[in-house]
């Protein structure tokens, strides 16, 4: 996989494409990729063993640590320009993703256990601008504090297509999240998300 992100780079440095991708949590002056920390058993590609009504599957994201103490307003960011194509807005597993267009190269991002959304389908989102925020210390609470982190996928491939319900009207998408039984299976549909930020920002 590192070798096809590898080639991508290339390609777009070849013909004068300078991709800017910026980290999705508040990081003044774009820092490096090493400040994103994640949860004990957030990086890519960790077997996550079964558990009720959730089979076996390889992790297909990151999970971000809060980078502060803020459990007020925490932001959440898109990575680069994108137009919001689905929302999911009902709970601790709230989730927006966005599509992506940089020069030639698609791609989607996943931001789930969020809160506080601030767009809708359709909306054209920009870095830097924020699109969301971790849950607060009421949400915790409620949901459990096992959610003080949001999970962020970079997809390949386009994400599955749903049928909207009454309880959620704009989710029109749902990630292949729960679908990645093998390493082959993974490597397919995402992106390891710490490579795709060190290869797109140089």
């Amino acid at each position: 996989m590192k070798q096809v992100l590898i080639f991508v780079f290339l390609f777009l440095f070849k013909f004068g494409f300078s991709p800017e991708v910026f980290l999705p949590i508040n990081n003044p002056g774009n820092r490096s990729v090493e400040e994103i920390q994640l949860t004990e058993i957030g990086r890519f590609g960790v077997w996550r063993k079964d558990r009720p009504k959730v089979p076996g599957h390889f992790h297909t994201g990151i999970d971000i640590m809060r980078p502060s103490n803020n459990y007020q307003n925490e932001p959440v960011f898109p990575i680069a320009p994108g137009i919001v194509i689905s929302k999911r807005d009902d709970g601790p597993y709230a989730q927006i993703i966005i599509e992506h267009q940089l020069d030639e190269m698609r791609f989607w991002t996943v931001c789930e256990h969020i809160a506080g959304i601030l767009v809708s389908v359709e909306d054209t989102v920009f870095p830097g601008t924020p699109i969301a925020r971790f849950m607060n210390r009421n949400e915790l609470n409620n949901y459990g504090w096992q959610f003080d982190h949001f999970h962020f996928e970079v997809l390949k491939i386009k994400p599955i297509s749903l049928n909207p319900t009454h309880n959620t009207p704009e989710r029109y998408y749902n990630s292949y999240s729960l679908s990645c039984y093998t390493i082959n299976e993974l490597n397919k549909y995402f992106y390891d998300p710490i490579e795709f930020f060190n290869l797109m920002r140089g």
